[in-house]
């Protein structure tokens, strides 16, 4: 329960993070994951069909006067722009206005954007709404990955986050064979398959909105913001059905946290925080997104024209390939996501970094050397894949879990924006020139960008990775609003429990003996 001290301004003690984190899993947490995490398949689809489609957009009759360059070239700049921008605009929403209203509005935003697209009557308009879309994306990325952390207890909080980030790439493997049907004229007219496309998104996105106004606000995120009676009502619900579920009750839940409630954080305490107070955790969060940031445009930009230049693969079956290295994508965190909750988070981190970062090599040696057929270097692609789609979503994990609560939102959203703008702007950019030369050379050099930057994250995670399996978050990173009570919280070295501060030293070890070191209050 929790106990205030004061009307104003309040302190409070509280053991609700405690009895969230004791929760067996239970059917209310699958509601949580269908509700919050079927938006990936969104992202996967948008970006998949927009790319398979683009040649039948700039094909006479489509009803858009438009080129497959603007198409593939600035239209998607635009939307990873506005994925960027809207992760920092809706990040930082999120962490002042709660997570329930943030994946709300910015679903909305999505949903609204993209069957607007659909009517797209115009070049402008096309690449307007394209903007808008990945705006909305942008901001779900910050307020889901918040509210999945605080409401999953953290036995299955890695697993959990990774399964969900990683169905994106079941929306990829939609938007692939969707694109087919799509592109099939014996089927739709050119101006009408497109279309259905972008309508089914938004269809889809009004199905998950349904399903959303059952998912409740973070309790965490309520107590620090003077909420504390609804998040007790919250908690104690959650628990009653868990009971009812079960037919027994639910064990005591150990440990309290002792609050300073206050209503907002500041930019600058916010940059404090993450680069001066937790810098470490700064430079692994950046090594990680940047590195799987341009493995995957090593890999999947261009994908089609490597296919096509090296193998003579008919440009309308490209989509068959993808949904193939798509799969790979998807059951890599299925089937790995358990072990970094069970082995742990360095070792899974770093080891998904790094061998997918090898297998790269590997493949990069061997189409040099002329070995591979398109159906080998699919398969290759799928080997590398399946431990970098793992890698990749522990990125988003990683950022959602290591810094204090305060901050989580928008530190999700830098580091998402950070990853997003090196992938879907320098990424393409560089690539683009190395895979459109149709040299073999320049496509392995491609190759090895992406594998060496990945080799150098996995590194970085080794020695920087938190081991933050099966700990409470506020145990990993203290909240900036707890109190001095002269107990340990979360340490740099990544060990089960810390006995002192949680603010990052020199060796990574925590210091000082009571909660307090670390803590900023109003």
């Amino acid at each position: 329960m929790a106990t205030a001290e004061a009307q104003t301004g309040r302190t409070i003690t509280t053991d609700i993070p405690a009895r969230l984190d004791r929760l067996p899993w239970s059917r209310w947490h699958w509601t949580i994951v269908f509700g919050l995490g079927t938006v990936w398949i969104l992202d996967g689809l948008e970006v998949t069909v927009v790319g398979n489609i683009a040649s039948r957009l700039s094909e006479p009759g489509s009803g858009l006067p438009i080129t497959s360059g603007q198409v593939t070239g600035l239209a998607a700049a635009l939307y990873v722009a506005g994925a960027c921008i809207g992760a920092l605009f809706w990040g930082r929403l999120t962490d002042r206005w709660g997570r329930k209203k943030l994946f709300m509005i910015t679903l909305a935003v999505y949903l609204a954007a993209t069957a607007l697209t659909a009517v797209s009557f115009d070049t402008w308009w096309f690449l307007l709404f394209r903007f808008l879309t990945g705006f909305g994306i942008g901001g779900e990325y910050a307020a889901i990955n918040s509210a999945i952390d605080e409401l999953i207890p953290a036995e299955y909080r890695g697993r959990v986050d990774l399964m969900i980030n990683g169905s994106f790439w079941l929306g990829a493997v939609g938007g692939s064979l969707l694109s087919i049907v799509a592109l099939n004229t014996d089927l739709f007219a050119a101006d009408v398959g497109w279309r259905l496309t972008f309508a089914l998104g938004a269809v889809l996105a009004l199905v998950i909105l349904l399903v959303r106004r059952h998912v409740p606000e973070s309790p965490r995120w309520l107590l620090i913001h003077g909420r504390d009676d609804e998040a007790e009502r919250i908690v104690s619900g959650i628990e009653r059905q868990v009971e009812e579920e079960r037919g027994e009750p639910l064990p005591p839940a150990e440990g309290e946290l002792t609050i300073h409630q206050r209503r907002s954080v500041s930019f600058v305490e916010i940059g404090r925080t993450v680069f001066s107070d937790y810098r470490r955790r700064a430079v692994l969060g950046f090594s990680l997104f940047i590195g799987q940031a341009f493995l995957y445009n090593a890999i999947t930009f261009g994908f089609g024209a490597i296919l096509t230049t090296f193998f003579d693969v008919p440009t309308g079956d490209t989509g068959y390939f993808f949904a193939v290295i798509a799969l790979g994508n998807f059951f890599g965190p299925m089937l790995l996501g358990k072990l970094f909750d069970t082995v742990g988070r360095r070792v899974m981190i770093s080891s998904t970094y790094l061998l997918s970062g090898l297998l790269l090599f590997g493949t990069a040696w061997l189409f040099d050397r002329g070995s591979l057929s398109a159906a080998t270097l699919t398969a290759c692609w799928c080997a590398v894949l399946f431990f970098a789609s793992a890698g990749a979503s522990s990125a988003y994990l990683t950022v959602s879990e290591v810094f204090p609560m305060e901050t989580r939102a928008m530190s999700i959203a830098f580091f998402y924006a950070i990853g997003t703008a090196a992938g879907g702007i320098s990424g393409p950019l560089l690539f683009a020139d190395l895979t459109g030369t149709g040299e073999v050379g320049d496509t392995v050099l491609a190759f090895q960008i992406g594998a060496g930057l990945m080799c150098a994250a996995g590194l970085v995670a080794a020695f920087l990775a938190v081991n933050a399996e099966r700990r409470s978050l506020e145990d990993i990173a203290e909240p900036l609003t707890a109190k001095a009570t002269g107990s340990g919280s979360g340490s740099e070295s990544g060990t089960s429990m810390g006995t002192g501060s949680g603010k990052e030293t020199g060796s990574g070890k925590g210091t000082g003996s009571g909660k307090g070191t670390e803590t900023t209050s109003s």
